[in-house]
């Protein structure tokens, strides 16, 4: 009886090593994802980005709670493909969906893909989202969810004498009791103090720092003008780029030349700055809603950019390019009883990355067709072997592989760039015809999906889906 006792004590044991160490505890974790739209990863305190301060606090101290990713890259850099491809599961060059103005409808893989929260939402667990979350795709996966809405602009813009558009910047006249995105924080943060009778999944999303950048006076104080630091711009940056590459930014040139003409780059950088503040306030707020809540302990805590943002570097003040600025995107994570603190991992992974980890992470099946890779071997071991790398896709099928040392991109008609981070941060000199690099070439070509793998552009129209044209006809 004795013996039988010991094999009965040694398999429970075994059984909780197993649980635990595959996410099938039996105390389902709960998902808490934060995410900012196009706050670039100055906040990373990486001297080869930015060099100058940053205040982000709550950022940092959740960073220092767990493992900070500062080589992660979206699929896509802009808003559409990104999100699409981070919910959906499913990669642009399988999607079609490269770009904002893109006719979701018609993608086919997106016709069947179910989104993560929908994943979720099907797994038993209470589902919610607040603030920017979506862009153009999504489906039923949300128990409730609030969209965000855009702050109403002072009564005096444009503000900036170069303003085009959303591209402008000042005080806001709104209390910030009132701000959209203090709203969403403050849903998130009543949802995580409700009581809950099943696991939940909640998502906080801040437009900000998205333009135009009009947050309250006490955050410009935060940054004085002399202060400031703006990036480092070289003005023979162009001299070695493919025509298809220069194409991208043709258009956005105008704006970033006006910037600078008019000496408002120190201004302009304060205002992304203080937005970026602001944000970090916000979120902070949701992250104390949880210490407080009593879930902190069985609750995996994400934060993420959907992509990053150029200040003018390589004359753009926008997203939407396949350099760095555009695609390193902010992804910090915090597995209770998993992830050790203060880890900076320079492994290079993908927002396309979240969604199997996710799943992985909570003992929940996968949707076959999705795509990434499940971080959990990072996260439980970040020295252990990883295929480090990550691929951003935009416009008609051009492609970008980032690893740890190197950037390749190909364009179209055999156009293609070569980029050394480690002489090289900026991406300041093209090595793509350098002989001495020629084996990198080939074998990051290599890594690459041939164009006629690639799902061809969308045509360009409404990227509203089939659902939300309906909402809208309501």
């Amino acid at each position: 009886m004795k013996q039988f006792t010991k094999f009965l004590s040694a398999i429970t044991v075994l059984a909780t090593i197993f649980s635990a160490s595959t996410g099938y505890a039996k105390e389902k974790m709960n998902v808490l994802l934060l995410i900012a739209d196009d706050l670039n990863t100055w906040a990373l305190d990486n001297p080869g980005r930015y060099s100058s301060k940053i205040i982000a606090p709550n950022l940092d101290k959740l960073g220092q709670s767990g493992i900070v990713f500062q080589n992660a890259y979206c699929a896509s850099p802009y808003c559409v493909p990104s999100r699409t491809s981070m919910w959906s599961g499913v990669s642009p060059h399988k999607s079609g969906v490269y770009h904002n103005q893109t006719k979701i409808a018609a993608s086919e893989p997106l016709k069947s893909a179910v989104s993560l929260f929908k994943t979720f939402k099907n797994a038993g667990y209470y589902t919610a989202g607040y603030g920017k979350i979506s862009h153009g795709w999504m489906d039923d996966g949300f128990d409730e969810k609030v969209s965000h809405k855009r702050d109403p602009r002072p009564a005096c813009v444009p503000v900036q004498s170069v303003a085009r558009g959303e591209q402008d910047w000042g005080i806001i006249t709104l209390p910030e009791s009132e701000m959209n995105d203090t709203q969403s924080a403050n849903r998130a943060i009543a949802a995580l103090g409700n009581k809950h009778d099943k696991p939940f999944f909640i998502v906080c999303g801040t437009f900000n720092p998205h333009m135009a950048w009009f947050v309250p006076q006490k955050y410009y104080d935060m940054f004085p003008l002399d202060e400031v630091i703006v990036p480092e711009l070289n003005p023979k940056d162009f001299a070695d780029i493919p025509p298809l590459a220069d194409e991208i930014v043709t258009g956005k040139r105008k704006f970033t030349q006006s910037v600078l003409q008019a000496g408002l780059h120190k201004s302009a950088v304060q205002a992304y700055l203080a937005t970026t503040a602001y944000v970090d306030a916000q979120h902070g707020r949701v992250l104390d809603a949880l210490e407080k809540s009593g879930h902190k302990g069985n609750t995996i805590v994400i934060f993420i950019s959907d992509h990053g943002f150029h200040l003018g570097e390589k004359d753009n003040w926008q997203k939407g390019t396949l350099w760095e600025e555009a695609t390193n995107s902010m992804f910090m994570i915090r597995v209770p009883g998993m992830t050790k603190a203060g880890v900076k991992s320079k492994s290079c992974v993908s927002l396309q990355d979240i969604y199997p980890t996710l799943v992985d992470l909570c003992g929940i099946e996968k949707p076959a067709y999705v795509d990434g890779k499940s971080l959990t071997p990072i996260l439980q071991n970040p020295e252990s072997k990883w295929e480090s790398s990550a691929f951003s896709y935009l416009n008609n099928q051009y492609a970008s592989i980032r690893t740890e040392r190197f950037r390749y991109t190909r364009y179209k008609q055999g156009q293609t760039e070569l980029y050394d981070h480690s002489k090289d941060p900026n991406e300041w000199t093209n090595q793509v015809n350098n002989p001495e690099y020629a084996s990198v070439v080939k074998e990051l070509e290599a890594r690459l999906p041939t164009i006629d793998k690639m799902a061809p552009q969308l045509v360009r129209g409404a990227r509203s889906s089939k659902a939300t044209k309906k909402k809208r006809r309501k």
